[in-house]
């Protein structure tokens, strides 16, 4: 790690290169005390003794879980895509499908996590297909709902590819239906963001075959 590096790093940040793309998780270890302090609070609040054996360490962990469910925010998902594009004269529907999903629900701070498939239509130029995915993560690592993670990936791939048309669909369970509330434990939300030729209901309804098809 360079020495000038600003923000404060923790000993087990650990550090991947894919191709233009630097995944870096990194503590701030101010923001790491602060929320470490209020959780010591919360957990006082709760009723419990925050020196017992098995949570002393624990508000040190939930901030640092919530800094790696959050670092999203920091990320720039256009750029994830314009380090891997390629001009390219195939105009035939590409579809990631499958791709993992897990964020945090912005209303209860409880996760919800599920697929998300999304496809698009080269118009000049494709992109690395592993690029794709890293987009939903950029997207999902933040404090979200699922409408609007849907529209962000959407939007990040047209405006940055400009292809002939964008499809995402995400099927998630959230824990704040499962967990509490109306505690329905097989209830799945379907969303979904289309854009040019994906509007027109032959393409759209190409793209939903192909992602609901399964392997034998």
């Amino acid at each position: 790690m360079a020495k000038n590096q600003k923000t404060p790093v923790a000993d087990d940040a650990r550090e991947s290169d894919a191709e233009g793309y630097q995944k870096i998780d990194r503590y701030n270890a101010d923001s790491i005390k602060r929320i470490a302090g209020k959780y010591r609070e919360v957990l006082i609040d709760l009723g419990e003794d925050p020196t017992r054996e098995g949570l002393v360490k624990t508000p040190e962990r939930v901030a640092k879980a919530l800094q790696f469910l959050t670092h999203g925010k920091n990320l720039d998902p256009a750029a994830i895509l314009r380090s891997a594009m390629f001009k390219e004269e195939y105009q035939q529907m590409v579809i990631v499908k499958d791709i993992e999903v897990y964020s945090l629900c912005e209303h209860h701070m409880l996760p919800f996590f599920g697929k998300a498939h999304v496809a698009y239509i080269p118009n000049g130029h494709i992109v690395g297909l592993s690029k794709i995915p890293r987009v939903v993560d950029a997207f999902a690592r933040r404090l979200q709902v699922q409408e609007r993670l849907t529209v962000e990936i959407r939007n990040c791939i047209n405006e940055t590819l400009k292809p002939l048309g964008v499809a995402v669909v995400i099927e998630a369970q959230h824990l704040c239906m499962i967990m509490r509330g109306i505690q329905k434990q097989h209830s799945i939300a379907t969303t979904s963001a289309f854009t040019g030729e994906f509007q027109q209901d032959r393409t759209r309804a190409e793209f939903i075959r192909l992602v609901s098809k399964r392997g034998d």
